[in-house]
């Protein structure tokens, strides 16, 4: 059997390319997303095209990574402060108790809220995203400690996935990687620009992905 080729940028098939057009918008913060090795083949994984919209975004497969740095891609003898590096992980975090009109809530170690949540904030350099299905994150987050020294961020989103039935999710609060990384960084850099821009990419992607599951038509009778 043939392969199908797939773009060099996002990495989809031909009928489910959306990144055309795409521009990398020049952000503070750098972003690191971690991918899970099995959510790479997913048609509807959104963690390539959502690297192509930063400048300063990078996309690791994998595992399990020795340290903040190694994750980061550092030279012998560069060191990254954990202080100034959060990762997105809601785990059971209740979002119930989280603080009102905020939707990008700073977690304590037992994933409670912190008291001055814009303090926590203030002074980052990068934010992590961890790739992949519920479960999948899970792996992720259990097999690096090190994040644990990191700044834990979660998000209380104002709608469901735009995924709807298309992906099951295992929590109301549970998106896309591309819809996590557009409320969060959209928020984190005061630009609601990132916002739309991501989440029109993402209708893109799901309606090439309806209508390449849409049943045709059956050829009218001779």
């Amino acid at each position: 059997m043939t392969e199908i080729e797939t773009c060099p940028r996002c990495d989809k098939a031909p009928p489910l390319c959306v990144c055309q057009g795409v521009e990398a918008i020049d952000t503070r913060l750098k972003i690191v997303i971690l991918q899970h090795p099995q959510e790479q083949d997913v048609d509807l994984g959104t963690a390539r095209l959502t690297a192509l919209h930063f400048k300063k975004a990078t996309v690791k497969v994998g595992l399990s990574w020795p340290s903040l740095g190694k994750a980061l891609g550092l030279k012998a003898g560069e060191v990254a402060d954990p202080k100034r590096w959060a990762v997105l992980y809601l785990g059971s975090a209740q979002v119930a108790k989280f603080p009102q009109g905020r939707t990008v809530v700073a977690l304590n170690k037992k994933g409670d809220p912190v008291p001055d949540q814009d303090e926590a904030l203030k002074h980052l350099h990068g934010v992590i995203v961890l790739d992949g299905s519920w479960a999948q994150a899970k792996t992720l987050w259990w097999r690096n400690a090190w994040l644990l020294k990191v700044r834990r961020i979660a998000l209380k989103p104002a709608r469901p996935s735009r995924y709807g039935n298309l992906r099951r999710e295992a929590r109301r609060e549970a998106l896309s990687t591309l819809e996590a990384t557009a409320l969060l960084m959209s928020e984190l850099e005061n630009k609601p620009a990132i916002s739309e821009a991501l989440h029109a990419t993402f209708e893109r992607l799901l309606s090439a992905f309806r209508a390449r599951a849409k049943p045709k038509a059956p050829a009218p009778a001779q």
